[in-house]
């Protein structure tokens, strides 16, 4: 619920930082846990020295260690659900960030998790020591408190805003806002008494926290893009089959991939079958809960994928929420006939359900849209002469428009439900060039990632050149942004304060951009601004081609990437049920 948290229990800990208590269990089985513990006396406040320890639910230890690691753990984790130190907030988006504090750390010692301390993560990147440089800015607090606290506070304090109370919410604030005052507490993390290492011996880019995952690590090669489930579940598509070097030419994957909203496989993933091949940056959810892949066709040529294992490029796979395929399950390394092919389906990518049902993809080379109505292939409709070449990148507005990025023209078309286009469309100008990924937020303005390089091979590819920018489609007017630390932008995602999230295929880093509140950005910045950083953007050296981002990707390797606590989350509805239908169903 969104009601304020109740107190199970209280104890004041002893001369050792001991302490006992106990407590009954909430009757409700969502119920999130959390500890603080709070100095008492001055200096410099009562309360400014406080830590926190978010428990969640579930296998809760009967030893639990507070500290300033379990304080930049839980803050993170629950920015999106804490102001003024007290966290609250609707399932799923409360529970899952709960879950998301073991990957980060240690409950019963205090230290870091398995997950942060070890590979993919621990010393392949810097999140490991980003996270004691964290901790080590409490500690110099909690050791110099009439000095370090007001230091740590004032850097801390959101743009407009008040300071923060405590330790607590300055971590909080810290990852609101972590392209603020990042020299300043760089140099803080470094002060005496230091105790977490390795730490950092540089100012990062902002002070961000992402984690990547792997998986089994055996069969995830090039995740292309993400759907999010109405309990946070990650869909992911996978374009290659898995090889244990990235440089190995491979053929297509022929898996669905899906995470738990902490970062492992959901049990039974992935998932096969359904016609799967080779899927690129096409996949949704529809209101029914079923999932829609977009089959590319993703493979090396002959002979290092050979002739008889070459994918198809004219298919659409659709699976229940539990995996099931439901779509044919012939695929080109078992024989003809996989996945749905009515419609024109040709070399698809972007796809999206809309809230009726319909199912809309994107014929990269037909230069053209197919509509399933209802989710029902054998009623397709092909939407010709729309104005975009190649297209890419789909997105729905709530009002029932269609939303789809050109690759080729530097355009994008705005569909009415019928197919038809809405005054204006297609649009162009607006500094569009190569747009691939496109967003609509809930005043459903369009956001479009200009790509200004990127030309898909749909077959065939055309030569562009370096560039990179965002368009904002609102009321028919395109207007074109920069700065950010854009670099070859892909993937776009707009969040639930509507702030604007872009993938960089190049650089290693995440960009965001104030969106079309300005009321939810930091004071001062307006529509359009670029929030992260110019030069760097948010970087992370753990991501490799960032192609999708779902206010949760990053293909070219085996990694998923989360950065922690960094978006407003989005609800979606969780699913109907499927109106009486005449899709033949299939199993496989």
């Amino acid at each position: 619920g969104e009601g304020p948290p109740d107190t199970l229990a209280t104890a004041t800990s002893a001369a050792d930082g001991s302490f006992d208590f106990s407590y009954d269990l909430p009757a409700n089985p969502g119920a999130v846990l959390y500890l603080l513990a709070s100095n008492t006396t001055a200096p410099p406040d009562p309360g400014a020295v406080t830590l926190a320890s978010v428990l969640g639910r579930a296998s809760i230890p009967a030893d639990l260690v507070v500290n300033e690691r379990t304080t930049v753990a839980s803050a993170y984790a629950m920015t999106q659900f804490t102001e003024n130190g007290v966290i609250a907030g609707r399932a799923p988006g409360l529970q899952n960030a709960a879950g998301m504090v073991r990957n980060l750390v240690d409950l019963s010692s205090g230290d870091i998790s398995p997950v942060l301390a070890g590979s993919p993560n621990g010393s392949d990147t810097s999140t490991r020591e980003t996270f004691n440089s964290l901790a080590n800015m409490i500690a110099a607090c909690i050791a110099s408190p009439g000095s370090q606290c007001p230091a740590l506070f004032s850097a801390a304090t959101p743009p407009g805003k008040p300071a923060p109370a405590n330790t607590f919410q300055a971590m909080v604030d810290i990852n609101l806002n972590p392209w603020q005052n990042v020299a300043t507490l760089m140099a803080l993390s470094s002060l005496p008494p230091a105790p977490y290492q390795p730490a950092r011996t540089s100012a990062p880019d902002a002070w961000t926290l992402a984690l990547r995952f792997v998986g089994d690590g055996v069969s995830m090669d090039g995740p292309g893009n993400i759907a999010i489930d109405h309990e946070g579940s990650l869909w992911v598509t996978n374009n290659y089959e898995f090889k244990p070097t990235a440089v190995q030419p491979v053929c297509g994957a022929e898996n669905l991939l899906r995470f738990t909203p902490t970062g492992e496989y959901v049990a039974g993933s992935p998932y096969t079958g359904g016609g799967l091949s080779g899927a690129g940056f096409g996949i949704d959810i529809d209101p029914f809960g079923d999932v829609w892949v977009a089959n590319f066709g993703f493979a090396a040529p002959p002979p290092d994928c050979p002739e008889p294992f070459q994918p198809v490029h004219n298919t659409v796979s659709q699976f229940h929420h539990d995996g099931t395929p439901v779509s044919p399950s012939s695929t080109a390394r078992s024989g003809a006939g996989g996945g749905y092919t009515q419609g024109g389906i040709s070399f698809p990518q972007g796809t999206v359900a809309d809230d009726q049902g319909n199912i809309w993809i994107a014929n990269c080379q037909g230069d053209s849209v197919t509509q399933y109505p209802g989710g029902d292939p054998n009623r397709a409709q092909e939407f010709t002469n729309i104005g975009v070449s190649k297209p890419f990148g789909v997105a729905r507005a709530k009002n029932g428009d269609i939303f789809v990025a050109g690759v080729a023209s530097d355009t994008v078309a705005e569909l009415r439900p019928d197919g038809s286009p809405a005054p204006g469309s297609p649009f162009s100008g607006g500094g569009m060039s190569n747009p691939l990924g496109i967003a609509v937020d809930s005043r459903d303005n369009a956001w479009v990632a200009n790509s200004g390089l990127i030309d898909i091979p749909c077959p065939q590819v055309n030569p562009g050149s370096l560039g990179g920018s965002v368009t904002l489609i609102a009321n028919g007017q395109p207007t074109n942004f920069t700065g950010g630390g854009l670099t070859i932008p892909w993937g776009i995602a707009v969040d639930g304060n509507d702030t604007v999230w872009v993938a960089n295929f190049a650089g290693q880093r995440l960009s965001q951009f104030c969106g079309a509140d300005p009321s939810k950005c930091p004071a001062g910045f307006t529509t359009g601004q670029a929030i992260s950083p110019a030069v760097s953007g948010y970087g992370f050296d753990g991501l490799v081609r960032n192609t999708g981002v779902a206010v949760q990707a990053n293909p070219g390797v085996y990694e998923m990437v989360t950065y922690v606590g960094l978006a407003a989350p989005v609800t979606r509805a969780a699913p109907r049920p499927r109106p009486q239908q005449t899709i033949p169903r299939f199993t496989g």
